[in-house]
């Protein structure tokens, strides 16, 4: 049975989530597709298997560095885009390195502090949000066909489920790297190659900032959390916290029009 929520559900549910909402947002132009992308899915599953095989309060303790992660994921995606203008290599190098370090970083503070998070969380998205919108111009894009393939769609998912299984498994070592990992940017890194190999890093750079535009819907399911699973427990605890999330994104959904 640990087997089993420790990584079988995981794994199959996280994947299978994906590769659904890959194909719903791949198929509309960036603003819609980067809001949908950045929908509250893997994170749910992560967090309810690690409260199963945790407990409530552990989850609800590590989620505390996720909004603040989440602010680390923005600039991972800002900086992949504006250096996919010079190369997909350096791009992606550059991206992951500066998430290793800023990463690092809320590891070594042992970060548990969720208004502080919420705060970090809200300082990068105005900030990255502004060097794509204001310094880089950086446009909306219209909807744009992609070509599927069996095994693209099977490597997103398995790259996602493999992911989240480790989430779900180093919550074994700690609440604050258990955190982290559960919004690694699996889902994110494969969007931005995807694109900018398909479309260029006009598309590319559309997408991430749509992304960044549709990022408080993640944040704010795991702040919601972090306060709902110790009063209602992890299932009434989670939908109370996915009704926030939608709340939150349907507001986003009817703004998206105001971004250029």
């Amino acid at each position: 049975m640990d087997l089993v929520l420790q990584i079988v559900l995981p794994f199959v549910l996280s994947a299978l989530i994906v590769i659904l909402i890959t194909i719903i947002a791949e198929k509309y132009g960036t603003k819609v597709g980067g809001i949908i992308g950045t929908l509250p899915t893997t994170i749910i599953i992560a967090y309810v298997f690690i409260a199963l095989n945790q407990g409530i309060v552990f989850a609800s303790d590590s989620v505390a560095v996720v909004p603040a992660e989440m602010g680390v994921n923005l600039v991972f995606i800002c900086v992949f885009a504006v250096l996919a203008y010079r190369s997909t290599v350096i791009a992606l190098f550059g991206s992951f390195f500066v998430w290793i370090i800023l990463s690092g970083i809320l590891l070594f503070l042992n970060m548990h502090y969720i208004y502080l998070s919420i705060v970090i969380f809200t300082v990068s998205i105005i900030s990255t949000f502004i060097v794509l919108e204001k310094k880089f111009k950086i446009k909306s894009q219209g909807k744009r066909i992609v070509h599927y393939t069996p095994l693209k769609i099977l490597l997103r998912g398995i790259l996602t489920g493999t992911i989240i299984t480790i989430s779900v498994l180093l919550s074994n070592v700690g609440e604050v790297l258990s955190g982290i990992f559960t919004v690694f940017p699996a889902i994110l890194s494969s969007t931005m190659l995807i694109t900018v190999k398909e479309h260029g890093p006009d598309f590319s750079a559309g997408i991430a900032k749509s992304m960044i535009f549709g990022s408080p819907s993640v944040m704010s399911y795991a702040a919601s959390i972090h306060f709902l699973y110790p009063i209602y427990g992890i299932f009434r605890g989670s939908i109370f916290s996915l009704m926030v999330s939608v709340i939150l994104t349907l507001i986003i959904f009817k703004l998206r029009k105001k971004i250029s």
